[in-house]
């Protein structure tokens, strides 16, 4: 073994420990496992513990951990190359190019490429103010999440007080940007007791006054993720997509889809797809790099993009590892893995409704492929959320040897998005280790 990597594989938990001490990081919920290999849907920490994966590493690993087929390509590939410029043209990026274009909806064939969601997100943006002149205000949704950049993270639900207190992005508002939010038709939530149908009437009525009266001239773009996960796993219904779709029409003004985190995980490619609603651009990452930094957008052929001059310019044009991985994997999803995804979704959907039989605080499930939220209520009827509660069901769960991921701006959301890969077995082991965690929290 290199020098270099056994000295690291060896740290003790003091080293670690006194290491830990130059560590700073921005976001996440650290202090749990410290995570030494993978494989599959499983992980196991340094301790040897095991878990199953119900993250997917903040849903990035669609082929779960240690892919053999992508380490394979990747291996092969990091001889002749490992890093070029952007503006040096490579035969990975040509092809995962055209691959996209020929999955994304009709009409959208252009790419472009960067490192990370946040970043994509802004690139998106730039596509706007570049094709709807003589505007400035952007739109984007209540509990909406697109990132932690300066450009992004002002339409992110952290930025403001969603939560029951000012965080994250509101350290830096004076450098960020103001989005004008509109009403998001979370159904199963709405802040004036009727009836779903009616509730998305409503948040489009009041979406519409806010394009014709509440914003200087037209908006540059409304930014909308068709399901708002870090905001609860929030599935925003098919007629209401289809209505903003209208009203972007109608306002001369772009849509655009942040599918960071649908993107193949709800059993379609896109989810412009499953709701049948095209927008203008889309937006795609974590999951689209294997496990590598890879993130990007893909913009109508209606609309002018980027151009050389500097408009959207990277050091790194994405490590060539991660295109070809990229390549792999759409080759996979098409195979064989999501209908993996709608397969497993449905199975896990079905049992989980069996199990709200014998635990009501289960309020609400939500789920589209596995893109999968439960919503904890204390009663079914008043909604009152259960926090604290939520968490020590996901910390439990740490405890049996499961990862589940928390959601939802009042944190009572427990996700359930494991690698695509994951089969019906494990998603029994799932829903056992499910089970007995909520047992220990809500039965005690």
């Amino acid at each position: 073994m290199n020098k270099l990597l056994k000295e690291i594989y060896n740290m003790d938990k003091a080293a670690m420990k006194k290491a830990a001490e130059n560590v700073m990081v921005g976001g996440g919920t650290r202090g749990g496992p410290i995570l030494a290999r993978g494989k599959g849907v499983r992980v196991w920490d340094i301790d040897d513990n095991e878990y199953i994966d119900c993250t997917s590493q903040s849903w990035a690993l669609y082929l779960g951990y240690a892919n053999d087929e992508i380490n394979d390509i990747v291996r092969d590939h990091i001889e002749n190359l490992t890093h070029i410029h952007q503006g040096f043209d490579s035969k990975p990026r040509f092809y995962l190019s055209q691959r996209l274009a020929q999955l994304a909806p009709e009409g959208m064939n252009r790419v472009s490429f960067t490192v990370g969601g946040g970043p994509a997100v802004e690139a998106a943006m730039k596509i706007c103010a570049k094709n709807v002149p003589h505007a400035r205000d952007f739109v984007c949704l209540y509990d909406s999440y697109h990132g932690t950049s300066l450009g992004s993270m002002g339409a992110s639900w952290i930025s403001t007080k969603a939560n029951g207190e000012y965080m994250g992005g509101t350290s830096f508002l004076s450098l960020t940007r103001p989005f004008i939010r509109v009403p998001n038709p979370y159904t199963y939530r709405n802040p004036y007791n009727v009836d779903a149908e009616t509730y998305i009437d409503m948040c489009l009525t009041m979406t519409r006054e806010v394009f014709q009266r509440g914003i200087a001239g037209r908006p540059v773009g409304v930014l909308i993720e068709p399901i708002q996960a870090s905001g609860g796993q929030i599935i925003l219904p098919k007629r209401y997509l289809q209505e903003m779709r209208k009203l972007c029409n109608e306002f001369e003004t772009l849509m655009v889809f942040d599918e960071i985190q649908t993107f193949g995980r709800i059993g379609e490619m896109f989810a412009a797809d499953y709701f049948g609603v095209t927008p203008d651009i889309i937006v795609i990452g974590k999951a689209l790099g294997g496990g590598f930094p890879l993130a990007g957008i893909i913009i109508s052929d209606q609309l002018e993009g980027f151009t050389p001059n500097a408009e959207e310019l990277h050091t790194f044009a994405n490590p060539t590892a991660s295109f070809v991985a990229s390549a792999r994997l759409l080759e996979l999803l098409e195979e064989w893995v999501l209908e993996n995804c709608r397969n497993m979704g449905a199975y896990l959907n079905s049992k989980l409704h069996e199990l709200a039989k014998d635990y009501p605080e289960m309020g609400d499930i939500r789920q589209a492929g596995l893109h999968i939220g439960v919503e904890f209520v204390a009663d079914p009827k008043t909604k009152e959320t259960l926090e604290k509660e939520t968490v020590d069901i996901r910390n439990a769960g740490m405890k049996n040897g499961i990862i589940f991921g928390l959601g939802g701006v009042r944190r009572n959301v427990l996700k359930i998005k494991p690698p695509l890969i994951v089969s019906q077995q494990e998603c029994d082991e799932i829903l056992e280790k499910l089970e007995k965690s909520m047992k220990s929290v809500l039965r005690r």
